[in-house]
């Protein structure tokens, strides 16, 4: 093999590599699902630049793609790979393409002796077999996952499942039951936001304990069928459907579809008890209560939140250290769910007391002379506006960093826009999501439009100092 071709042959192999970590990058944000990186891509443009203008030059330049590859292609992939936020995980289904990609391609370049057959198909065919190929693993994978996590949670005697969905709170709510309910029974919650049904299977698979009495899972969804598919799986006897809006209005494309799909969590076939917002349905039913509006004399600040529960049983008084009035409509649910699996009111308002403030949702945390109060993982209109009136208490200078709410609408975020005007000295958007639309109605005069986050650290340092509160709402990934 002389140098030129095992330049062209290494450089073959290298680039496709290249577009395989791209594609499976993408892959890997957007769940897997091919149709929702082509269509609901938030910047389709990357696919051009990174993607279909590599893909053209290396069947268009000849001899000279080498030269483009080396000073165009990798150079590029590295800065857009450096200023990624939310960077490649590399799991075990992640290495399985990759594995499979480079030995497709090694392969094919070996074995290849027709040089036409080897321009046209060397790059797509790759790319296109290791996709198919490692669909099909994960596809039986899955199965067998599925088995397996079904029988570990038939063997754990007497087991009750407690199943969360809705657009709003459900993470909050299940912290919230995982922590009430722990001081009395042995308890295990999905962690973080792991809400689709491979994630809960890999979680029971992997993580849930044989002594577990109660299981609380969160179920997400991207379209109609997620949550049937997760309430048939984990078949949960008690279940919750929180607050219910326009968030990822994009895939269902309307309100109702999205109370829909939020519903289906109430086929569980051992359904004993349902607790139901009200902004969902009024429809009466044997085994739901409704919730959203037991809730009075709300007291919520800086130091943390007073409101009185009221209901058929025994008001209560509550307070806690969590912080964000909304909060007061997940604790309240929590609080029923406490008393349906019989924990006295004492016990509860215990519990209460001893809260601790979900991570990146209204978190307070202390730096610097600084308060930074991190709402980082809290995409919805009410939360974000309960954040903005808890900044208006603070008395010192108020700064927020925040690219608007994602996969939502104009509207919605023109009315963030008017809460904002009113309240920040300061205004730092990140992101062009929104960009057009704030820089046009934000009337704050000290207003950054940062493209992505990589210069945020040096512009906070310069923009703030001690005494200011800092308010992260929403903190989106660069490629949103």
């Amino acid at each position: 093999m002389d140098y030129a071709v095992l330049t062209s042959f290494v450089t073959n192999v290298l680039f496709v590599t290249v577009l395989g970590w791209y594609l499976i990058t993408n892959l890997q944000w957007y769940d897997y699902k091919l149709s929702r990186v082509i269509l609901k891509h938030h910047k389709p443009h990357w696919h051009l630049i990174y993607f279909f203008i590599p893909f053209v030059a290396y069947h268009t330049t000849g001899e000279f793609f080498v030269i483009f590859f080396y000073f165009a292609i990798i150079p590029a992939m590295l800065v857009w790979h450096k200023k990624l936020d939310k960077k490649l995980v590399l799991t075990w289904r992640v290495k399985r393409f990759l594995i499979l990609l480079v030995s497709l391609v090694l392969f094919q370049d070996i074995l290849c002796t027709l040089k036409s057959a080897c321009e046209v198909y060397g790059v797509f065919m790759p790319l296109a077999i290791a996709y198919i190929g490692s669909y099909m693993i994960e596809k039986f994978l899955f199965m067998a996952y599925q088995k397996e996590a079904r029988k570990r949670l038939k063997d754990i005697k007497d087991l009750q499942i407690v199943a969360i969905t809705g657009s709003y709170g459900k993470t909050s709510i299940k912290n919230f039951v995982a922590q009430i309910l722990s001081k009395k029974y042995k308890v295990y919650a999905t962690p973080r936001s792991v809400n689709t049904i491979g994630g809960i299977m890999g979680d029971i698979n992997n993580s849930l304990p044989q002594d577990t009495e109660i299981y609380v899972c969160e179920a997400g969804a991207r379209e109609q069928g997620d949550i049937y598919d997760i309430a048939m799986f984990v078949e949960p006897q008690t279940v919750v459907v929180a607050k219910v809006g326009e968030a990822h209005i994009e895939y269902f494309k309307s309100l109702k579809n999205i109370i829909a799909t939020k519903l289906e969590l109430m086929q569980s076939p051992r359904l004993d008890r349902a607790f139901i917002h009200t902004s969902v349905t009024d429809e009466p039913h044997e085994k739901v209560t409704f919730f959203g509006d037991a809730v009075a004399n709300i007291n919520a600040t800086l130091d943390g939140t007073s409101f009185d529960l009221v209901s058929q049983e025994q008001d209560l008084k509550l307070h806690t250290k969590v912080l964000g009035g909304f909060q007061t409509m997940n604790i309240a649910v929590a609080v029923e769910i406490a008393r349906n699996f019989g924990m006295s009111d004492e016990e509860i308002k215990e519990a209460v007391e001893e809260l601790e403030p979900v991570e990146h949702r209204l978190q307070l945390i202390k730096a610097g002379g600084k308060i930074i109060l991190d709402d980082g993982y809290n995409g919805n209109i009410d939360g974000m506006l309960e954040g903005i009136r808890l900044c208006s208490l603070h008395e010192g200078r108020k700064v927020i960093v925040t690219p608007g709410l994602v996969e939502s609408s104009d509207e919605l975020n023109l009315r963030l826009v008017e809460a904002i005007n009113d309240v920040f000295d300061i205004v730092i958007i990140t992101g062009d999501l929104n960009a057009k639309l704030f820089n046009q109605n934000i009337t704050v005069q000290n207003k950054i439009m940062l493209k992505n986050k990589e210069s945020l650290t040096d512009v906070l340092a310069n923009q703030t100092k001690a005494g200011d509160i800092i308010l992260f709402a929403n903190d989106a990934p660069n490629f949103i």
